[in-house]
């Protein structure tokens, strides 16, 4: 059985999420509480295998209780987040502090649960397979490549670009690659991130306000150049077409890919197309399997892949399923990814 501690400050959420779980088979929800002190408390008192968290509470915030629990009882956590912009910085902060996943709550309680419901079980039933040792806080450092100079790296008549895919885990991971990579990158950088609309701008801005490269949010026709960073927007496919000798951004709303929309599939798969060789692909923590044919088509054209290591990944399922395909030139933890990708734009 799956141990669950239920931690919100409105009585209403707390029956109808202790309801939904007690309705699951595998679940068992050992208690609740009303703020994140009780849920310090209490985590300490039942030990759950998972805890879903409100972001705003009294007493003690969601994020306060967090960032105690991850440093004294590691745990998994899956937050509930409002669909605003300061909830949205508020989850990314949860992210930050280790959180391993997210739900983004729709106005008005009682459409909380019945638009949500599933994705609340599936996230906490996946959290368990989180790799606690990988939660705890991201430190932000300088650039560390900044030395780098343009020159240093190889001219070629092949632009290249980078493509990152992500999920699970996706949004530290990221902080940690994009903020070491040198602001003179010489290409562009394509990002897919499993996230809900809202929350890949909000990514976007944190991204930016720490790295060196300039990154955004991408819009439609976006013009891919060198030191940018362009980030699918939530509920949008992306993919790069050729206009003229301009490489430009497409976004559309095809069905979602695998349950994901953006999907990194068809972003890594029209890389391929546009760039061949001289495409860099990096597949990074997440579920699931999407962005192994995308890392797949890739290596068929002669570009080179990067998947996460397992000993660094919050969850392994994304960069494994890559792996087993064996399309994957270099496995490697966190830490070396930003120097791999340099090695490999610099080939």
């Amino acid at each position: 059985m799956i141990k669950i501690l239920i931690v919100d400050d409105s009585a209403f959420m707390r029956k109808l999420l202790s309801d939904l779980f007690s309705a699951e088979s595998d679940f068992l929800v050992v208690g609740t509480a009303r703020n994140g002190k009780e849920a310090v408390e209490k985590v300490k008192q039942f030990k759950p295998d998972v805890i879903t968290m409100d972001v705003e509470m009294p007493i003690m915030s969601g994020l306060q209780a967090l960032e105690i629990i991850m440093k004294e009882i590691p745990t998994p956590v899956v937050m509930l987040s409002s669909l605003t912009s300061a909830g949205a910085n508020a989850t990314l902060s949860a992210l930050e502090l280790g959180a391993v996943d997210f739900v983004a709550k729709t106005a008005g309680v009682i459409s909380n649960i019945a638009g949500i419901g599933t994705e609340i079980v599936t996230k906490s039933r996946a959290a368990i397979k989180a790799n606690v040792s990988q939660l705890s806080k991201v430190k932000v450092t300088v650039p560390s490549m900044t030395n780098l100079s343009f020159q240093s790296f190889k001219q070629s008549t092949n632009e290249p670009i980078l493509a990152i895919g992500t999920s699970t885990g996706g949004p530290r991971a990221l902080q940690e690659i994009v903020t070491r990579l040198p602001g003179n990158l010489p290409c562009g950088v394509v990002i897919v991130q499993h996230m809900p609309p809202g929350f890949t701008r909000s990514l976007a801005e944190r991204l930016n306000s720490l790295s060196s490269l300039t990154v955004k949010e991408a819009e439609h026709n976006d013009i891919i150049r060198e030191g940018l960073v362009l980030i699918a927007p939530g509920d949008h496919h992306m993919s790069i077409e050729r206009e003229g000798n301009k490489k430009v951004v497409k976004l559309n709303q095809n069905p979602p890919i695998g349950g994901h929309r953006p999907a990194v599939d068809p972003m890594m798969e029209s890389v391929a197309k546009v760039y061949g060789e001289s495409a860099v692909g990096v597949i990074l923590t997440g579920m699931g399997h999407d962005g192994a044919k995308g890392i797949q088509a890739i290596k068929q054209k002669g570009g080179y892949t990067i998947a996460e290591d397992q000993s660094t990944a919050v969850v392994f399922g994304m960069p494994k399923s890559a792996i087993e395909l064996g399309v994957v030139d270099k496995v490697a933890p966190l830490s070396t990814i930003a120097a791999e990708i340099v090695k490999a734009i610099v080939k």
